[in-house]
């Protein structure tokens, strides 16, 4: 990661258009000079609004508009921070822009300013991702997790757990220089009971990090069954449009197909393939490899059957659903079954993709899945798949660590406890590499 904070950077922050208000941002120790130049001389007081000209160099209007002044360190980078709001013109406000940049101040590179609200300690390395995740939310749902992940529920369960790793660290280290004493008079009962304790909240803390990245990210969903068991009309009617040809010919779909769909406000990535059986020609064995290979990489299989005979078609998937993650069973074509007909196995639904019955009921199911249960809205909040990864190491090394403790091994204990406490550390950005932050902060557009 490049340094920061030595320098003055500008960025057009919004230009929604003609007609519409931009900003230009400045933030660094010359924002304040470059501000009241490009305001005609005008001193700015800080947190006040002022009506200003912004004049080029020969002192000729550029625009009219507002500035504000941010003194450091209460401003969004813990820099000064001046922003001049003028028309929405672009022509006009890279006129500020460059005016500014031959006043000193450079162009910003994407993320920087978030990148300077990180380092000058304004938001931890969780929160500042959580700015991107906010600016791309599709949905309302998924704004109102990325704001309760900006205004730090995550990075404080994240704090908090790291907090108690510190303290049994600390712990394990004092009985390490007491190597002679057994452990239970050096408090190895309660050192076990708070590291069990310590594991059942990360274990609580990871799932509700996982249902925040499907939250984000949503969820990547196969849809596989027989051929002919109605899949291409099951991701048809999901979609509400015809994206997948139909027929009553076995085989028609040959290739992956994939659509993205919303369902109550959660993302599902939803793929149908061609349909699983032991024969078929060259064309549509190469289909049935290529859904086999989606499948090894999804989040959750909605296995089709024809409810007509559900057994046929468990005997044609027998041995592809194995080790997935999810798998949903759903019984279609229920409009063709008798008045009379047995209802599924429980946990399985009876759907017709053709006249909508069950649909409500698998919107609910699946909006489940996407969010791991959660209801939505209720508490969440977003999260990366970086975040999940560094709680899932987190929780085997403490796992080992346990282990490593009912065998009174406590140098190997306390370094796994190190790992744990790091792995942690790599959410919020507190031993994070600068590889790593760069990576991050780069994806972010400028301005930002």
């Amino acid at each position: 990661m490049t340094g920061t904070g030595n320098d003055t950077i500008v960025a057009v922050a919004t230009a929604p258009g003609s007609g519409g208000v931009g900003i230009v941002r400045l933030s660094g120790p010359a924002a304040a000079a470059i501000a009241r130049e490009v305001c005609g001389g005008r001193a700015l007081r800080p947190r006040h609004a002022h009506h200003v000209r912004f004049l080029d160099a020969a002192g000729e209007a550029i625009d009219d508009g507002i500035a504000l002044l941010f003194a450091a360190p209460a401003s969004y980078t813990g820099e000064d921070v001046a922003e001049l709001q003028g028309h929405g013109s672009p022509v006009l406000l890279q006129a500020i822009v460059a005016r500014c940049c031959a006043l000193g101040a450079r162009m910003a590179r994407p993320g920087e300013f978030t990148e300077r609200a990180f380092v000058n300690g304004r938001l931890d390395l969780a929160q500042a991702e959580a700015v991107a995740d906010l600016i791309a939310a599709a949905d309302l749902t998924a704004a109102r997790a990325a704001r309760r992940s900006l205004d730090g529920d995550f990075s404080r369960r994240v704090e908090a757990l790291a907090d108690e790793l510190l303290a049994i660290r600390v712990h394990v280290e004092a009985a390490i220089d007491f190597a002679d004493e057994p452990l239970d008079t050096l408090g190895g009962t309660e050192l076990a009971t708070r590291l069990q304790r310590a594991r059942a909240d990360l274990a609580a803390l990871l799932a509700a990090a996982d249902r925040g990245r499907r939250l984000r990210d949503g969820l990547h969903a196969v849809i596989v069954g027989p051929p002919n068991a109605g899949k291409s009309s099951l991701l048809n009617a999901l979609a509400g449009a015809e994206r997948a040809i139909v027929t009553d010919v076995a085989g028609t779909t040959r290739d992956l197909l994939r659509e993205t769909l919303h369902v109550d406000g959660a993302e599902l990535t939803l793929v149908d393939t061609a349909g699983l059986r032991a024969e078929g020609d060259a064309i549509e064995r190469e289909g049935m490899r290529r859904a086999r290979g989606e499948l090894a990489r999804a989040g959750l299989a909605i296995a089709v059957l024809d409810a007509r005979d559900p057994a046929a078609g468990r005997a044609a998937l027998a041995g592809d659903l194995d080790g997935l993650p999810q798998v949903l069973w759903l019984h279609n074509k229920a409009d063709l079954l008798p008045p009379d007909a047995p209802p599924p196995p429980e946990g399985e639904l009876r759907v017709s993709a053709v006249t909508g019955q069950g649909m409500d009921a698998l919107h609910v199911r699946l909006h489940a899945l996407v969010t791991g249960g959660g209801e939505s809205g209720g508490g969440e909040f977003t999260a990366r798949a970086r975040h999940v990864d560094a709680l899932r190491r987190a929780a085997a090394s403490l796992e080992a660590a346990t282990a490593a403790l009912a065998g009174e091994a406590l140098d190997l204990a306390a370094e796994l406890l190190r790992d744990a406490h790091h792995s942690l550390g790599d959410i919020t950005g507190r031993v994070s590499a600068d590889a790593l932050l760069g990576h991050i902060f780069s994806s972010f557009c400028i301005g930002k």
